[in-house]
């Protein structure tokens, strides 16, 4: 399994235990998030410190969640944005559109 989950009261913290977010990884994410979004979750934080590398799939799994979430009158949060991701985002201009923290901890705020 390449993403892990876990509650921290009623925030849902995925974290990525790969280094790249690609077409092989991207729909096991979609999947993930898309189910727990159906089980409740709405307050979602995504930690990609363990993700070096991604590509549109990726980006495709993160838009989904925020979308998810916010069409339920949720949050969705982004942390541990590796400086090759993060220029991925903002080439397609999602840093505009995302919530992103530098920290889980800072993440974790961003729900207050």
């Amino acid at each position: 399994m390449n993403f892990k989950s876990e509650k921290k009261g009623n925030i849902l913290i995925v974290r990525s235990s790969i280094e790249r977010l690609d077409t092989e990884s991207a729909p096991e994410l979609k999947g993930l998030l898309t189910f727990e979004n159906k089980q409740g979750h709405n307050k979602i934080l995504l930690d990609l410190s363990n993700t070096k590398f991604c590509d549109s799939s990726g980006l495709s799994a993160i838009l989904v969640a925020n979308r998810l979430c916010k069409d339920t009158n949720g949050v969705f949060v982004l942390t541990g944005i590796h400086p090759n991701v993060g220029k991925m985002i903002e080439i397609a201009q999602l840093d505009r559109v995302l919530l992103i923290h530098d920290t889980l901890e800072n993440g974790l705020k961003g729900f207050e």
